[in-house]
């Protein structure tokens, strides 16, 4: 009986936005459970049918995006040719030390403390060889200063950050976004590659993302996880991503 109910489960779900735009809903488990994206066979389908495709890979960059780079589109042969780093003066805020009760009060000094946050998931992403443009997601609480301040923020890093209100004006409020996309992703800048290659030691992989990703010294690891990577690569499972 659950098999029967199941059986249509793999098959990507067609579904629309209220402004009727397809997309698929399929596979999209958490990136602090699994690998953050949904399925393979929903983006090579949506390849198929449009001129763009959006994939969101949840979380921060340094953990959706990382999986979805180094998992789901080296096994699947995907070249994202540009990533959006979706943020908030909010955030920003909250990064640099405003409580959760205050993040309604203007507070620049904070957005540009807390900026450093946003410029380690750009410097992230950029080390897969790909470009980045950063949407500011608009709150009603946002001052221009504040706006301004993550603007220059971001282009200091050589990046554009661009204000969107889509969700006050639906996509006349992020045309602009749209249009900075297809720019990129029409000037064949990116260079994409996985962090690491497909025979790199298991270990040394996941010393490479607390390195290169997190910003760790190293990873550390007893002997029972060090004898059971060894026992998967003894098993011949070695070249896949971790």
């Amino acid at each position: 009986a659950m098999a029967v109910l199941l059986k249509d489960a793999m098959q990507p779900n067609l579904v629309q936005t209220l402004e009727n735009n397809p997309a698929f809903v399929h596979g999209g488990p958490f990136a602090n459970i699994a690998h953050g994206c949904n399925s393979v066979i929903a983006t090579k389908t949506a390849l198929k049918l449009g001129d763009y495709v959006v994939t969101e890979a949840g979380f921060g960059a340094d953990l959706g995006a990382e999986k979805f780079f180094d998992i789901k589109c080296r096994k699947a042969g995907l070249k994202p040719a540009a990533a959006v780093i979706v943020a908030t003066v909010r955030a920003m805020k909250m990064n640099g030390g405003v409580k959760k009760e205050d993040l309604g009060s203007e507070n620049v000094e904070a957005v540009k403390k807390g900026c450093a946050n946003l410029g380690r998931h750009i410097e992230n992403v950029k080390q897969f060889g790909v470009p980045a443009v950063v949407a500011i997601n608009h709150f009603v609480s946002d001052t221009d200063s504040e706006i301004q301040a993550m603007k220059e923020f971001v282009a200091s890093l050589g990046s554009e950050a661009i204000l969107c209100k889509h969700w006050a004006n639906g996509s006349a409020g992020i045309e602009d976004l749209a249009h900075k996309v297809v720019e990129l992703a029409e000037s064949g800048a990116s260079q994409f590659s996985p962090l690491y290659p497909d025979d790199m030691r298991l270990f040394e992989k996941m010393n490479t993302v607390v390195k290169r990703i997190y910003r760790g010294s190293e990873a550390i690891a007893d002997k029972s996880v060090r004898d059971q990577l060894s026992a998967w690569e003894a098993a011949g499972y070695g070249n896949l991503p971790v």
